[in-house]
């Protein structure tokens, strides 16, 4: 796979993974009727997922 489709992969890979995010946010609300906001406590956390995530995918091929 060259670079160019390494990177479309990838982008269609976030936007999806960005709109199930957002259903189960909107759920979520819904089912305690209450806004979409996210609490400060809940981003550092999301945050700090995420940027696991990249230091994990950053390291595949690594041995």
């Amino acid at each position: 796979m060259n670079n160019r489709n390494t990177i479309l992969f990838g982008a269609l890979i976030g936007a999806v993974t960005g709109v199930v995010a957002a259903v189960l946010l909107t759920r979520r609300a819904e089912k305690t009727e209450r806004e979409t906001a996210i609490t400060t406590g809940e981003g550092l956390k999301l945050g700090v997922l995420v940027f696991g995530l990249l230091r994990a995918i950053a390291s595949l091929g690594d041995d």
